[in-house]
C-alpha cells in the first residue's frame, strides 16, 4: 500500500482545531508554543478561543493551519513512530498547505514555515485593496471549459482559473466585474451553479504578484532541505526534491493556478492507493474519493483519529 501525506489549505480552518491534540499530547503543545513563540502571538489562543474572525484572517488563517497539521505529524512520530520518510511516498498540500508538507517532510522549519506564513497571508490580503477582487466557484463544468469561461470574461481586466479541485469544481480568481462576467458565461456554458466564495482577496491570480514578490524576497532568506520525500507541486502536477525548484515554484504558487485535480491524479498514477490528510477538516479526504476513486482516503486532525489511523498507516 502505497501512501500519500496530503495537507489542507485556507478555509479549513475552526475555532477550536488542535485543542484536543494540545490537552492530550506534549508533542503537540511543543508545535503550537513553538508557532507561538516564532510569531510573537498568542496564535494557538485564537484558535482555541477565536474569535472566529480573527482567526479566518489570512494571516492567522495560514500559520494557524499548518500549526494543526504540525501538531497532528508530531504525535503520529512521537507516540507511534509514524514519520514522512518511514509511511509516505509523497507529500503534497493545498496552496498553503504546501507549506506545511515541506515542514512535515524537513524541508523548512517549524519556526521558519510560521514566519513565512504570516509574511504569505499579511502579502496576499495587501496585494488588492479589499472588494477590488473576487473568487468564485465554477460548479458542473471541467477545467478547460471553465478557463475560457474565465478567459472571455476578463475583457482587460484579471480572471483566471485559480484552484482545479476536481472534474466539475473549479475556482476562478480576479477583478470583481471580471469575476461576475465569467460566472455568468459559465452557466451560460453549462455549469449548474457559480458560487461567489467568502474570501478577503482574489487568490492564486495575476493580482497577488505583489505577494509573490515578498515571497521570493522571504523564500530567499530561509534555509531549505531537500524534503525526506518528494514533493507533488501545486504548479507543476509533478514531483520536486531540490530546494532551488521548490522555492521557485513556491513563488509562482502564489499567482499560478492550484492544479489539485492533476496532483492527485499523478500520484494515483504513481502507485498511491491511500491519501491520508493531515490537519484540519476532511476537504482533501474528499477531493481524493473524487479525483482517484480507486484509492482510501482519510483525515487525520483529532486525538480518536490519532488512533484510529495509527494501525493502518503501520500495516
Amino acid at each position: 500500500m502505497a501512501i500519500a501525506f496530503v495537507f489542507p489549505g485556507q478555509g479549513s480552518q475552526a475555532v477550536g482545531m488542535g485543542k484536543q491534540l494540545a490537552e492530550q499530547f506534549a508533542a503537540a503543545r511543543a508545535v503550537f508554543e513553538e508557532v507561538d513563540a516564532a510569531l510573537s502571538q498568542k496564535l494557538s489562543k485564537l484558535m482555541w478561543e477565536g474569535p472566529e474572525d480573527q482567526l479566518t484572517l489570512t494571516e492567522n488563517a495560514q500559520p494557524a493551519l499548518m500549526a494543526v497539521s504540525l501538531a497532528v505529524m508530531r504525535v503520529l512520530e512521537a507516540e507511534h513512530g509514524i514519520t514522512v520518510a518511514n509511511t509516505a511516498r509523497f507529500v503534497a498540500g493545498h496552496s498553503l498547505g504546501e507549506y506545511s508538507a515541506l515542514c512535515a517532510a524537513g524541508t523548512f522549519s517549524i519556526a521558519d514555515t510560521a514566519r513565512l506564513l504570516k509574511i504569505r497571508g499579511r502579502a496576499m490580503q495587501a496585494a488588492t485593496p479589499v472588494g477590488m477582487g473576487a473568487m468564485a466557484a465554477i460548479l458542473g463544468l471541467d477545467f478547460a471549459t471553465v478557463a475560457a469561461a474565465a478567459a472571455e470574461g476578463a475583457q482587460g481586466e484579471v480572471c483566471q482559473a485559480a484552484n482545479d479541485n476536481s472534474d466539475g469544481q473549479v475556482v476562478i480568481s480576479g477583478n470583481k466585474a471580471a469575476v461576475e462576467r465569467a460566472s455568468e458565461i459559465a452557466k451560460g456554458k453549462g455549469a449548474k451553479r457559480a458560487v461567489m466564495l467568502p474570501v478577503s482577496a482574489p487568490f492564486h491570480c495575476a493580482l497577488m504578484k505583489p505577494a509573490a514578490d515578498a515571497m521570493a524576497e522571504a523564500l530567499g532568506k530561509v534555509e531549505m532541505k531537500p524534503p525526506a520525500v518528494p514533493l507533488v507541486a501545486n504548479v507543476k502536477a509533478a514531483t520536486l526534491t531540490d530546494p532551488a525548484a521548490i522555492r521557485a515554484s513556491l513563488v509562482e504558487q502564489v499567482t499560478g493556478t492550484v492544479r489539485w485535480r492533476e496532483c492527485v491524479a499523478f500520484m494515483a498514477g504513481e502507485g498511491v492507493t491511500s491519501f491520508v490528510e493531515i490537519g484540519a477538516g476532511k476537504v482533501l479526504t474528499g477531493l481524493a474519493k473524487k479525483n482517484a476513486p480507486g484509492a482510501t482516503a482519510l483525515a487525520i486532525g483529532t486525538p480518536d483519529d490519532v488512533a484510529a489511523a495509527a494501525a493502518s498507516l503501520k500495516g
